[in-house]
């Protein structure tokens, strides 16, 4: 059972980011922020991350690149995967790479603490 669970919110947009972290610390969550994919993945190195939730468009790496690199040093680790442009062929991709979830932006509250609740209890059997 994890006490804190740590998210890591990586997308290149400060708002979006300083908006997931306004709906997830009152839930009782540590988070972490990153500008980019590589930014998530020297996060990952250097700290105990329970979930990452990843922007499909980014600088650098994508989101599905970044979910990539993610698994390959943390398999277990859940990714959740966001877009606003999502098609089919993401959906396959991130699946493939092991995502957690892909979801539609924008995105309500309710479906995304759904969402982590449910990969953490999956994940860690906690919540």
């Amino acid at each position: 059972m994890i006490e804190t669970p740590s998210l890591l919110i990586t997308d290149d947009d400060p708002a979006f980011r300083e908006t997931l972290r306004l709906v997830f610390e009152p839930e009782g969550y540590r988070t972490l922020m990153a500008g980019d994919g590589e930014e998530a993945l020297s996060i990952i190195h250097r700290q105990d991350v329970h979930l990452v939730l990843l922007d499909m468009h980014m600088p650098k790496l994508t989101g599905l690149e970044t979910l990539r690199l993610v698994k390959r040093v943390r398999a277990p680790l859940p990714c959740i995967l966001l877009s606003a442009e999502l098609d089919e062929q993401i959906v396959r991709q991130a699946l493939l790479a092991q995502a957690f979830s892909v979801l539609r932006k924008p995105v309500s509250r309710r479906q995304l603490t759904g969402v982590v609740r449910q990969a953490l209890l999956r994940t860690y059997g906690a919540s």
